[in-house]
């Protein structure tokens, strides 16, 4: 083909194309984060722990067999997994759990099994990795509640564990369990600002020394000039009879702080507390969930319930429907290694097939301009992508579901309201030293004892 007739053909292409019409401009989608929420699990039934009570000692080895048995060390890389596959922007744990042991009276406590860090490290060795969100010298952790590691009173032996550490196979362990909040890497830069809060209302294990403090972590998250305020908690699962649930009155304080919000808000993690709390006296309530009584006569009344309470106050459950069995979110035995044997009969006549019974884990949201889709993660067994080998069973990475929402925000919301108040825990003064030196007294006489 001769060149001068290659270049009519060329400029006769290039008119059409210029004529044909442009194609109309789409406007931009409305800003989205996605968040998730887990529960890590301290590893251990805390329950049962509190019947032995006031053995410490068996109290405390229980516990540490049973953190032993569901290992975090190998469930921890499929809860990364799942962070990898999800891809969240943010990331509430809950029972983030140190467990710190020490030999002697005077020796300082060195932390044992770090599951937050542990988890984080998981990540990293994904293809996508998270940091605990930081703001202005602030991270955004609560460390919630702890129990100390008294010798002679919370001793214990490990043979397999404690030698290379102390030299010797006991040592006297505790636990400190919070709340956190992690920001995707390559996000860690959107973190604006960030608080940590507790809650007034505190449970006493054993009065004065041993108080089981609640609370939440929240930070500012900016998404192009929109800036969402994420809260992460965990509210208090025991309950006394013919009392208000601790929850309930915690979900009060955390709807009181969060009032006067103006700004986009997600609220997730344990609620503990389900749409039917408190059940009838002959409800099923294998979960051991409150029950009716003269302080809390009427089922699923916000007064008495954490849930409610958030949807009265104006809060939108942006996660599954809370009310359908499929979405259960609590159900796993102690030990992970399937449901638990005394709920999974119930949960099945509920229609749930992986032995869940109740619903606790959620994410809240208010100011936002929609909630876009959610999802349950790690509740399928024995066949899930979450479930490790355990031995020659299969096991749960945690004792709850977890929940991921994707939550689309409002355009131009960029005003950031006040920071969230304190709520600082009461400091130890000179009874609570006191106290701890009797306990420890005790300890010394019930050791000796046993070894007799």
């Amino acid at each position: 083909m001769d060149m001068p007739k290659l270049n009519r053909i060329f400029a006769i292409s290039l008119i059409s194309l210029i004529a044909l019409p442009l194609p109309t401009a789409k406007s931009a989608e409305p800003y989205q984060v996605t968040v998730m929420s887990r529960n890590l699990y301290l590893g251990a039934d805390v329950g049962v722990a509190l019947e032995l009570i006031p053995n410490f000692p068996a109290a405390a080895q229980f516990m540490w067999d049973q953190v032993k048995r569901t290992d975090f060390n190998k469930r921890v890389l499929k809860l990364a997994g799942e962070a990898a596959a999800e891809k969240p922007d943010l990331i509430g744990i809950q029972e983030a759990t140190q467990w710190y042991c020490k030999k002697n009276l005077w020796d300082e406590k060195i932390v044992v099994f770090d599951f937050l860090k542990q988890f984080i490290d998981a990540t990293k060795v994904t293809s996508v990795s998270y940091e605990l969100a930081t703001a202005n010298g602030i991270s955004a952790f609560n460390p919630g509640y702890s129990i100390a590691a008294i010798p002679y009173l919370t001793k214990v032996k490990d043979p397999d564990v404690f030698p290379a550490i102390f030299n010797s196979d006991t040592a006297a362990c505790g636990f400190t369990i919070g709340d956190a909040i992690l920001v995707r890497s390559d996000l860690a830069d959107s973190i604006k600002q960030v608080g940590n809060t507790e809650y007034d209302q505190i449970y006493s294990i054993v009065p004065t020394i041993m108080k089981i403090y609640r609370g939440y972590t929240w930070v500012d998250y900016q998404v192009s000039d929109s800036v969402v305020r994420v809260v992460s908690t965990h509210l208090e699962s025991i309950w006394d009879e013919n009392k208000v649930p601790n929850s309930a009155i915690q979900a009060r304080q955390l709807v009181s702080d969060l009032a006067s919000a103006k700004m986009p808000l997600i609220v997730l993690g344990d609620f503990n507390a389900d749409y039917r709390d408190p059940r009838p006296i002959d409800a099923p309530n294998p979960g051991l969930q409150p029950v009716v009584s003269e302080a809390c006569p009427i089922s699923g009344a916000s007064e008495c319930n954490a849930y409610q309470t958030m949807i009265d106050a104006g809060f939108a459950n942006a996660s599954p429907d809370a009310k359908d069995p499929k979405f259960f979110s609590w159900g796993a035995g102690a030990l992970l290694d399937g449901p638990d044997p005394d709920r999974a009969a119930v949960a099945k006549s509920y229609g749930n097939q992986y032995g869940f019974t109740d619903r606790l884990d959620y994410v809240f949201t208010k100011n936002v301009y929609a909630n876009s889709s959610s999802k349950m993660i790690g509740n399928v067994y024995p066949d899930g992508s979450s479930i490790w080998d355990c031995g020659n069973k299969k096991c749960f990475a945690s004792d709850h579901a977890g929940v991921v929402a994707t939550i689309e925000l409002p355009r131009g919301a960029g005003n950031i309201d006040p920071a969230l108040p304190d709520h600082a825990r009461f400091p130890l003064g000179f009874w609570h030293y006191v106290a701890i030196a009797l306990v420890s007294l005790i300890g010394w006489r019930i050791f000796v004892r046993i070894r007799r």
